[in-house]
């Protein structure tokens, strides 16, 4: 999914998406007791490119999932919203029949994988790791 197929989801499914000062986490999302979704991005990941595209990605996993927790949520609670928000942003932006195709094709370093689908290398490893081992746990495969 484009950038701008992402900007068109979040239009769609009425998710207001505006540019906040988030400079330690770069992005975030809030539901309303109401059900309205905002997604913050910080203006250095509104860059038209790479990291944009892997913040919007996440972010819209919350607001799809419904994956929120607060500031009062225990570690593993939070991490299991986060795990949900990168599967969704990965499904949508690394479908696995493409990433099937680019390995096909000869791009198996994460590098090479990274910059085919326009995303970082931390991100395209959690998404080797989620097709591969049905988790989002990179750091205990690489």
């Amino acid at each position: 999914m484009e950038i701008g197929a992402l900007y068109d989801f979040a239009e769609q499914q009425n998710i207001e998406v505006v540019c906040f000062p988030l400079a330690e986490t770069g992005s975030m999302s809030l539901m309303l007791d109401s059900g309205a979704c905002f997604i913050g991005m910080d203006s250095s990941v509104r860059d038209g490119g790479i990291q944009e595209r892997v913040h919007l990605g996440h972010e819209l996993g919350h607001c799809a999932t419904g994956s929120f927790y607060n500031i009062y949520a225990a570690v593993d609670c939070r991490q299991r919203h986060e795990n949900r928000a990168d599967k969704w942003a990965i499904r949508k932006l690394i479908p696995v029949d493409d990433l099937d195709d680019a390995i096909a094709d000869g791009c198996t370093e994460i590098w090479e994988l990274a910059e085919r689908f326009q995303v970082t290398e931390e991100f395209i490893k959690k998404a080797v790791c989620y097709y591969v081992h049905g988790n989002v746990a990179a750091e205990l495969y690489f």
